[in-house]
């Protein structure tokens, strides 16, 4: 059965449903994230569990084929040793991974905290969509439109 499991999902098939997979998370957290299905579901932990089970897998598969994991640590020498890095398409799938998990992460995390401070959810449509599309940058349009409900500015909470 693993055999079957792992000549379906190979690493351009990790890619699309993993792409797939997260629209309906952040579907549910820019348009109903007061639901049910959002708290139990988007907001929790279960979308990082999934994400970090494909994570594992995605490993798994690296590790059978041999990948030298050492090399890694070249991506702190230069920026021309990460582009190398980053022609390896099963490196460059980790890396997409954790790159959706955090986005996925701050999205819920705003989500939580905005309706702390009884923030409108329309007005955070768009620091939601930016977060999904680019991560800090939401995450910092979040953090000045919170300035102004929270009547406060604050680095840490």
């Amino acid at each position: 059965m693993i055999e079957q499991i792992h000549t379906y999902f190979t690493i351009e098939m990790i890619y699309l449903w993993l792409n797939l997979g997260v629209l309906p998370f952040w579907f549910v957290l820019i348009f109903f994230p007061y639901s049910k299905i959002c708290k139990i579901f988007t907001t929790s932990i279960f979308p990082i569990l999934i994400l970090s089970l494909t994570y594992c897998y995605i490993i798994y598969i690296v590790f059978q084929n041999g990948y030298d994991f050492l090399s890694n640590f070249k991506l702190y020498l230069s920026l021309e040793e990460l582009l190398i890095l980053f022609s390896d398409s099963s490196f460059l799938l980790v890396f997409w991974v954790h790159f959706l998990a955090i986005n996925l992460f701050c999205g819920g995390w705003i989500v939580k905290d905005y309706q702390k401070f009884t923030i409108s959810k329309t007005l955070m449509f768009f620091p939601l969509l930016i977060t999904y599309l680019f991560g800090p940058l939401g995450i910092v349009i979040y953090w000045l439109i919170r300035i102004f409900y929270a009547k406060r500015i604050s680095i840490y909470d």
